[in-house]
C-alpha cells in the first residue's frame, strides 16, 4: 500500500513538472499594445500651467489687430494660437510667438509657476491669459537676448527701450 501511494505521488509530481504554462499569444500582444498606448499618452500630454478653458481662440493675425488697439497699461483677457519663434534656452521661462508682419509677442508665465520645454521652437501653441503692451528697458532686452543665446555683438547693439507686445500666460498647450 505504501509502495502504491509513493508511486502515485511520484507520477503526479513528474506530470506536474512536465506541464507547460502556456500564455496565449493574444495576451502577450495586448500587453504590448497597452505599453504603446501609455507612450502615446505621454506624447499627447503637452499642457503647462492651468488648463485652457477657452472654447475659441484668435489666430496670430487677429491677435495682432487687438494689440494695435491697446495702449500701455491696458490688458485684455484672451486666448490665441501662434507659432513659437524662440524659447528661453536657460530653463524655458519665456517664449516669443509669431504675429503678422514679422512682429512677435513676448510670453511669460503667471507667477513664474511653470515653464515650457526648450525645444518647441517652430511648433504651434495655444496660450490663454492676459495680453498687454509695455515698454521694455534696455537691461531687460539684453537679459532676454542673453537667454536666447545671442552673440555679445548683438547684445551690445541694444541701446534703446522699445514698445513690446507682452502676454502673461496662465496656461499653454503645445500642439
Amino acid at each position: 500500500m505504501k509502495k502504491t501511494l509513493l508511486c502515485v505521488i511520484a507520477i503526479a509530481t513528474l506530470l506536474s513538472c512536465n506541464t507547460k504554462k502556456e500564455t496565449p499569444k493574444e495576451v502577450k500582444e495586448e500587453v504590448k499594445e497597452e505599453v504603446v498606448i501609455k507612450k502615446e499618452t505621454k506624447e499627447i500630454k503637452n499642457a503647462f500651467g492651468e488648463p485652457i478653458t477657452a472654447t475659441s481662440f484668435l489666430d496670430k493675425n487677429a491677435i495682432a489687430e487687438k494689440y494695435n488697439t491697446l495702449k500701455a497699461g491696458d490688458t485684455l483677457s484672451i486666448a490665441f494660437e501662434s507659432t513659437v519663434n524662440s524659447v528661453c534656452q536657460a530653463k524655458g521661462c519665456w517664449m516669443k510667438l509669431a504675429l503678422e508682419d514679422d512682429k512677435h509677442v513676448m510670453v511669460k508665465f503667471k507667477d513664474y509657476g511653470f515653464f515650457v520645454p526648450k525645444d518647441i521652437a517652430d511648433k504651434n501653441v495655444v496660450v490663454q491669459g492676459k495680453a498687454y503692451v509695455s515698454e521694455m528697458s534696455v537691461d531687460e532686452q539684453k537679459h532676454f537676448a542673453k537667454d536666447a543665446g545671442k552673440s555679445e555683438e548683438e547684445i551690445a547693439a541694444i541701446t534703446a527701450p522699445k514698445r513690446t507686445y507682452s502676454f502673461m500666460a496662465e496656461g499653454v498647450l503645445v500642439k
